[in-house]
């Protein structure tokens, strides 16, 4: 008698927690899943504790996996971003048919999906880049899944990713078709860059309440609990709350335990490379990087805190009334870092050839991953209203917010000036807010620098723009320009 196994819906390559939790989200959504990994004890462990009784398959080589799949082949790569994923796809191919597909949801730097991507459709493959999002317990309970690559891919993977991808309150999958080549790798890495921001905001917001209004853990962990019931409502105001109030086993709070230098992976300072590349000024962010690389100077900054003089933090006023101010310089900065990140979605859009739809990847946002909020609905609204929107700050809802609440978030900025206590995010999202809104900067004297020491030449406002000109500021320089004039 033969025995006619069933196959699989899709494989999946990489059984760390992020790998087991999907292949388990995939059975749960009635997906019959195969699974490899390199160390096959792994799989083992896999198959006979948590996948057991389980639709799922174990398999202890590559050739085991892909004929265990349904044509077209799907398999799920989930191993450490880098080297690893072209070592597998090269292994994969020689066993792969035209039309099967080949899925990377590890955290790819875009370019490398961009490449593998034009490298895999050569030899007759499909493939995707997907960013996921909302760490070991979205991957369980459903993600925030954001596809790019081979648009061809897209109808072969569609069910399964928007079945196991969270969803919104009306039942709309936090999942859609982002773009071509690396479209969906740069769309998480630019989540990534905000959850960066986001981070860094809250805790300089956290930073001023313990240093300059001498709040306890406790007394924060009630203002976030309140924060969360409003615009702000999202889950890193969520987790902050209870982060506040865990207690570590003798009953103090914990948080005040944990040593102040911040780990990084590298995606929040990709995110400031491509702003860079793209001439989008991603002040916020960057900021929050540069916070990351400046906590990690720990031993520095103890010797430089008994030789380095500042002002000794101390609040007079009324304290209710200031909480209230540093709940609107959050909102407000976290409005500057959307429309920061916006704007580096849209250059990358127009520099690699990509439709990206703006309201869609709210969407997508909303739920399961790291930066969920309600905040994000608004940002759909205002992009649903207008596609082309060139600045998040000029949608009609946002101009009116940051407008309202410019006064307390100013007060914010100098009080922790005044007080020294170090807020770059904040500081450099008002920044980035009085640049914008300045109808005119100095960057006419920059020019005339430039100009002096490099013959750079420079618009003039009184002549029509495209018109180019140079000073022979010395008496020695003549006539002769450089022709680097660029915008």
């Amino acid at each position: 008698m033969v025995v006619i196994m069933k196959k699989a819906d899709i494989g999946l390559v990489g059984l760390a927690v992020m790998g087991e939790n999907l292949a388990q989200n995939m059975e749960s959504k009635g997906f019959t899943v195969a699974v490899y990994n390199r160390t096959t004890s792994k799989v083992d462990d896999f198959i006979n504790g948590r996948a057991k009784g389980k639709n799922i398959i174990g398999e202890h080589t590559l050739e085991e996996l892909v004929a265990s799949l349904v044509k077209p082949r799907k398999v799920f790569l989930m191993v450490k971003a880098g080297n690893a994923v072209d070592v597998l796809i090269d292994t994969l191919i020689p066993l792969l048919d035209q039309g099967d597909i080949i899925i990377d949801g590890g955290n790819s730097h875009f370019p490398d999906t961009i490449r593998r991507t034009e490298y895999v459709e050569g030899k007759g493959l499909l493939y995707v880049g997907v960013g996921v999002s909302g760490g070991e317990e979205g991957a369980l309970l459903g993600p925030s899944l954001m596809p790019g690559g081979s648009n061809a891919a897209w109808q072969h993977v569609k069910d399964l990713f928007q079945a196991i991808s969270a969803k919104v309150e009306d039942g709309s999958p936090c999942c859609d078709w982002v773009g071509e080549g690396g479209a969906g790798h740069f769309v998480k890495m630019v989540h990534n860059g905000i959850e960066y921001g986001d981070m860094q905001l809250i805790c300089e917001a956290y930073h001023i309440m313990r240093d300059v209004l001498g709040m306890s853990a406790d007394e924060m962990h009630e203002v976030f609990k309140e924060w969360n019931q409003g615009e702000l409502d999202s889950y890193l105001i969520e987790i902050t709350r209870d982060i506040l109030a865990f207690k570590d086993v003798d009953g103090s709070n914990i948080v005040d335990k944990i040593l102040d230098t911040a780990g990084q992976k590298g995606t929040g300072k990709w995110t400031a490379i491509a702003a860079l590349d793209e001439g989008i000024p991603l002040t916020l962010i960057g900021e929050a990087v540069f916070a990351r690389c400046l906590s990690a100077l720990k031993q520095e900054r103890v010797e430089a805190s008994k030789q380095l003089t500042g002002p000794k933090p101390q609040f007079k006023g009324d304290k209710k009334a200031f909480i209230n101010d540093l709940k609107s310089a959050l909102y407000a900065s976290k409005i500057v870092s959307y429309a920061q990140g916006y704007a580096l979605m849209s250059a990358a859009a127009k520099t690699y050839g990509w439709n990206l739809n703006y309201g869609g990847i709210a969407l997508m946002w909303r739920g399961g991953c790291i930066i969920r909020s309600a905040f994000l609905g608004k940002i759909k609204e205002a992009f649903d209203s207008n596609p082309k929107l060139d600045n998040l700050m000029m949608a009609p809802f946002f101009k009116g917010e940051l407008i309202k609440i410019n006064d307390g978030w100013r007060n914010v900025c100098s009080t922790a000036i005044l007080n020294g206590i170090p807020a770059p995010a904040f500081l450099s999202a008002l920044a980035y807010y009085d640049g914008y809104r300045s109808e005119r900067l100095s960057a006419n004297l920059l020019q005339a620098q430039r100009d002096y020491f490099g013959a750079h030449t420079y618009e003039r406002i009184d002549k029509p723009r495209g018109d180019f000109y140079h000073t022979n500021w010395t008496g020695r320089g003549g006539t002769t320009s450089a022709t680097t004039y660029t915008v």
